[in-house]
């Protein structure tokens, strides 16, 4: 389905499917070297996310991807590193009008005429496992895996049998080492090396690799370093982290300078000075692709001037300053030999075709999402027709095409009533989704409202999984949130069933137990009021601290009271939906016996949002006139940074002004309402002073 055409309701419940779907592939990945989809189609699916979030900022789940790198580091006989710098992943770019825009973006950032020339880099971006090597005093101290971004694990032994890694760098003059500087990179294997070793394992009778990614991934994390230097690994530098000093001006420099002390760098690496070359840039390497020793997914472009990159900054997971341009994905041909329909926790009845089996890009696809009923009207989808697969676009895989849609052959008809309970299913008016009305009635629908309400999203509840809710629930101990915490009480029952030892129950209660004084916005989003997603639940919770107050100003907007509906819509993201949605909740009865009940065994503190110390935190600035050093979207970053709220009016709330050139109108109301104006040489200084 198109974004355009999407409700709130069902992006919530795609977004909440990408996030478990996008972190069950980053855990293989990234911690277990053992992914079972190719990099499009992952990257696909980041790409729905992205796409949904940008067009419904307020459902930005605390777990979204846009906001991860990575993946926890899971079990592991290697030590912990925490990085001193986070490192960060990439947003993509599939497309040249989206080079073009990040190009463009920057730009406008960075309050750049039309015509100012914007630096970049271009490279190959290798398809490996990220590293950081620490040197101090120019020798190797500590090398560690990207983990989670901010935790890896210690491989300083195994990198010592990677030729391409020098224990101690070299330095002379112009190209003197800081006293401490860490290169970053990536650890690869070269395909014929790769060949050379799955012919080696399979003689073995050892584990056979499913590419080089993995087999590099496998063969660094490894507790035995010997192991490691069986494997022929390499190794290519494409950036820094924490450094003592950078000793250059532009990123293209410092690439330089890391080559000159030895530690090798992409022989494709070039500077652009326009999108135009960028983009040619990347048709050569695309073009090159085959023919290159080690595998690659696209090209990365960074801006070049490193003091643009400082003002640039981050956003979630990744750089501004920073964008991956990746290669486009395939297509393949297979059957739909079934379509079963699925109900989820809001009633939605989503059909999901089941397929033969097809090989697209290195992986094994069975099943699709077919979205919703106009989908399967506007392919003309039958059981036994034959599809055309594809691998990126909107959410992957996706069918595109229906190649045999004239072939005489029965119509699918759609369900009118719920597969699992079998009330009626319609679509509301507005709506292109059939739901089922049964509402709690319906199992499927209790059953996924108590699953996200322990998801990691929600309150994360470790060990209470999908697969003991739906068992619990079949035996009538969980109807409710309130019931998961009286579990305690069925501990003899738990114990002895198949799977459940003393231990494990017991890990599961004290997991439960450690819930009972939960965030306030995760269990606020955990109860699943429709249209309020986990970004829109930290909002609301930032006005309104405790879960009570929030209650009470639901239920006045609900009964008209201006003022409470004025405060809810004052906070950025809430709209008249959410409001509507806020107060139709806490008017149902059923409603409010499952939060009463729930609150009377938790115990959620006050909301606090952490931020830096600053002059203006809990304040609301508004930024008006023209900014003269900085964009207004670097404007309200910085506000955000420093714990403030940017509006965009001023109000009796307004605390602060920074006024540019041209202020007019707004300066005139500041004064009507005493409030403090400052010019942008004050507000950069409490930038600057900030904590």
């Amino acid at each position: 389905m198109s974004v355009e055409g999407m409700s709130e309701a069902d992006a919530a419940n795609e977004l909440m499917r990408l996030a478990r779907t996008i972190a069950k592939h980053n855990r293989l990945y990234h911690a277990e070297d053992a992914p079972e989809i190719p990099d499009a189609e992952y990257d696909a699916l980041v790409r729905r996310n992205a796409e949904l979030e940008a067009a419904f900022p307020h459902l930005i789940r605390p777990d979204s991807p846009s906001a991860l790198v990575g993946h926890e580091v899971a079990a592991s006989p290697l030590s912990k590193v925490r990085h001193e710098v986070r490192m960060m992943s990439l947003d993509n770019a599939f497309s040249d009008e989206e080079v073009e825009e990040f190009v463009a973006r920057v730009r406008r950032f960075l309050n750049l005429p039309a015509d100012a020339e914007v630096a970049m880099t271009a490279e190959d971006k290798i398809d490996g496992l990220s590293c950081s090597l620490r040197y101090e005093n120019g020798k190797l101290v500590r090398a560690a895996t990207r983990g989670d971004g901010q935790v890896g694990e210690d491989v300083t032994a195994n990198v010592a049998h990677i030729a391409d890694i020098p224990q101690e760098l070299k330095g002379e003059g112009l190209f003197d080492v800081p006293a401490m500087f860490e290169i970053r990179g990536e650890v690869y294997m070269a395909k014929a090396d790769f060949l050379s070793l799955n012919e080696r394992q399979a003689e073995a009778g050892d584990k056979v690799f499913a590419n080089p990614r993995n087999a590099a991934a496998g063969s660094l994390r490894q507790k035995d370093a010997s192991v490691t230097a069986a494997r022929p690994l390499r190794f290519l530098a494409h950036g820094w982290g924490a450094a003592s000093e950078v000793p250059a001006a532009t990123q293209f420099e410092m690439m330089r300078k890391i080559a000159a002390w030895g530690v090798p760098v992409s022989p494709l690496l070039v500077r652009c000075s326009s999108s135009v070359d960028m983009i040619a840039h990347y048709r050569a390497i695309q073009q090159a692709r085959a023919d290159l020793p080690y595998d690659i997914d696209g090209v990365v472009y960074k801006v070049d001037r490193l003091d643009w990159q400082e003002r640039l900054g981050f956003v979630a997971k990744a750089p501004r300053w920073g964008m991956a341009h990746k290669f486009p994905a395939e297509r393949a041909e297979t059957t739909l030999e079934a379509i079963d329909i699925q109900v989820g926790r809001t009633g939605k009845l989503t059909p999901v075709g089941r397929l033969k089996p097809v090989l697209v890009g290195g992986v094994t696809v069975t099943n699709v999402t077919l979205h919703n009923r106009d989908e399967i009207a506007r392919l003309g989808l039958r059981v036994g027709d034959r599809v055309v697969l594809q691998r990126a676009g909107d959410v992957i895989p996706q069918v595109v095409e229906n190649l045999t849609r004239d072939e005489p052959r029965e119509a699918y008809h759609f369900p009118d009533h719920c597969p699992e309970c079998q009330s009626e299913a319609v679509n509301e008016e507005g709506e292109v989704d059939v739901r089922c009305t049964g509402g709690l009635i319906c199992p499927a629908q209790r059953v996924e409202r108590l699953k996200h309400f322990v998801s990691r999203a929600a309150l994360d509840i470790e060990g209470l999984g999908e697969k003991t809710i739906v068992e619990f629930f079949g035996l009538g101990w969980l109807e409710s949130p309130a019931d998961i915490f009286r579990l305690r009480k069925r501990r003899s029952d738990i114990v002895g069933r198949e799977g459940w030892k003393d231990k494990s129950v017991g890990n599961l209660l004290a997991a439960i137990e450690a819930k009972r004084t939960p965030d306030a916005a995760r269990l606020l989003f955990g109860l699943g009021i429709r249209h309020v997603g986990a970004v829109t639940a930290r909002d609301l919770l930032k006005r309104f601290v405790t879960l009570p107050v929030l209650r009470e100003a639901a239920q006045k907007a609900r009964e008209g009271d201006s003022d409470a509906v004025a405060d809810l819509l004052s906070i950025d993201g809430v709209g008249p939906v959410v409001v509507e949605a806020l107060g139709d909740f806490f008017h149902e009865h059923h409603n409010i016996e499952v939060w009463d009940d729930l609150l009377s065994e938790v115990s959620p503190p006050d909301y606090v949002v952490e931020t830096r110390a600053s002059a203006v935190a809990g304040k609301t600035v508004v930024f008006t006139g023209k900014l003269e050093t900085m964009s207004r979207d670097e404007a309200k970053a910085q506000a955000e940074s420093l714990g403030a709220r940017a509006a965009g009016s001023v109000s009796p709330k307004t605390d602060l002004i920074v006024a540019g050139p041209g202020a007019g109108s707004k300066l005139k109301k500041a004064a009507e309402l005493g409030i403090e104006v400052i010019d942008e040489a004050a507000w950069a200084e409490i930038v600057r002073s900030a904590g």
